[in-house]
């Protein structure tokens, strides 16, 4: 059976905006850190695949030297990964609390993909406990069971580079033509067909801007009976209506 590979922020709910940016700048106000990313800032931040690695970014010499924060290479990767530790802690309890509700059309299309027999998968940069968190939160105990996970630090080289999708296709045991993608961003678009894959965008918060030309199609989201979705692109030789469907996603796998 064929498989269709979401990716977790931006995917399957809009994390960024009203997740992560909010549980960064917690962290630094509990850390006693001074610094607070807008909006616009965390935009920028975005462009680096993984949490721990925007953390990082921000240990420039000035702001190491002002706080006295250590200079050795692998006394900051502790400090970051303890800093991420309670970043984490923070943005799960707004998971587990109902603040981040799924994107239109994702519990639609993952119950048509279950009772289908499809493979399904999440394959994201985010911690793995995250990704199960927003999942399990999004469709629910029973159905997040049926995915495989793909997350963290599980590969060495992050989006866009295309290890973790090579690896969900290794782990899936799927061919190129057996899969499909949803991403968000450019960096997870570019990731998907570095590994030969097929993609499908639904935009995002911070994503609406970006170049998306590679994809197959981009749309505003899923879709759902009554909220249609906005069609920018469609690349494919699928008839879109006003949501998508399982027999698209087979559609465009014939594409």
């Amino acid at each position: 059976m064929p498989a269709i590979i979401f990716d977790c922020d931006g995917v399957l709910a809009d994390t960024e905006r009203f997740g992560h940016l909010i549980a960064f700048n917690q962290t630094f106000r509990e850390l006693g850190l001074p610094i607070q990313w807008s909006e616009a800032d965390y935009a920028i931040k975005l462009k680096i695949a993984g949490g721990k690695e925007r953390m990082a970014s921000i240990l420039n010499p000035e702001f190491v030297k002002q706080l006295d924060l250590p200079t050795d290479s692998s006394a900051q990767k502790t400090l970051i990964s303890n800093w991420h530790k309670i970043k984490t802690e923070i943005y799960m309890e707004m998971v587990t609390k109902d603040k981040l509700p799924g994107r239109p059309g994702i519990v639609r299309l993952v119950k048509e993909a279950i009772d289908a027999g499809w493979k399904l998968a999440v394959a994201s940069t985010s911690a793995e406990q995250s990704v199960r968190a927003v999942l399990e939160n999004v469709v629910g105990a029973s159905q997040s069971a049926q995915f495989e996970i793909f997350a963290g630090d599980i590969v060495s080289h992050k989006k866009p580079a295309a290890d973790i999708y090579l690896l969900a296709l290794k782990h899936l045991k799927m061919s190129t033509n057996e899969a499909l993608v949803i991403e968000d961003s450019r960096n997870g678009l570019l990731a998907a067909v570095s590994a030969g894959l097929r993609c499908i965008i639904t935009l995002s918060s911070y994503t609406k801007n970006e170049d998306m030309s590679e994809a197959i199609m981009v749309l505003s989201d899923l879709g759902e009976h009554g909220a249609p979705m906005q069609i920018m692109e469609n690349r494919s030789n699928v008839n879109l209506s006003s949501f998508l469907t399982l027999k698209d996603f087979e559609a465009c796998l014939l594409t």
